[in-house]
This record gives C-alpha cells, sequence and structure tokens, in this order.
C-alpha cells in the first residue's frame, strides 16, 4: 500500500465516505492530479496546482472551473464560462465523492460503509 501526506486546511470539512455527496473537502484534487489538470496544466502527480481553498465558504474549489483563466493564460475570457461547463462535466464537480484516499487518523476507513 502506498502512502502519501497531504495537506489541507484546518477548517476543511472531512472527507466523505465514497459515493457520498461531494463536499469541498480537497482530499481527491490534493492526493493527485485529475484528466483535467494532466491535460491543461501538464501535472502527472502531485497536489493538483488549481486546488484553491475558498475561506468564505471554508471548502476546496477547482480553480479550472471557478477561473480558467487565471490558470490557462492563453485561454480568452469570452471562452471561460464554456471552458468551465466543459471542466464541471469532465471532473463530475459537485456530484459524489470518487476519491478512495483514506484519512491517516482513522478519521476514515473501509468499514464506515
Amino acid at each position: 500500500m502506498d502512502s502519501t501526506i497531504i495537506w489541507l486546511q484546518a477548517n476543511a470539512p472531512m472527507k466523505p465516505l465514497l459515493g457520498q455527496p461531494c463536499n469541498g473537502c480537497g482530499v481527491c484534487c490534493a492526493a493527485e492530479p485529475c484528466p483535467v489538470a494532466r491535460v491543461f496544466l501538464w501535472q502527472l502527480r502531485g497536489s493538483c496546482l488549481a486546488l484553491e481553498w475558498h475561506a468564505d465558504v471554508q471548502q476546496y474549489r477547482c480553480g479550472m472551473l471557478v477561473q480558467p483563466a487565471t490558470y490557462l493564460r492563453w485561454l480568452p475570457t469570452s471562452w471561460q464560462a464554456w471552458f468551465a461547463k466543459r471542466v464541471r462535466r469532465w471532473i463530475a464537480a459537485g456530484t459524489a465523492c470518487d476519491s478512495d484516499a483514506l484519512a491517516a487518523n482513522g478519521a476514515l476507513s473501509e468499514d464506515q460503509t
């Protein structure tokens, strides 16, 4: 079993169980880059460069979704909404947790199903 330490904000919500509604915990993006980050940011490992902490809502958000031109400087402003709509679909944003990462502190385990 491989283990990786990821660092998240202390106020971030606890990771939901696999299949539960997404709550913006950031674990999935901190554990590894998604296909969008791999293709558009050329990032193959590590925490996603576009993972953003939004203190006002105490949640993580995908920067490629909320402000894509910040990460893709070549993207015309008029295309941001179009691109964000595709990113939302490609990463299934806000649907269900698809990360099988587990908390090291034992807060989550496979037995919680």
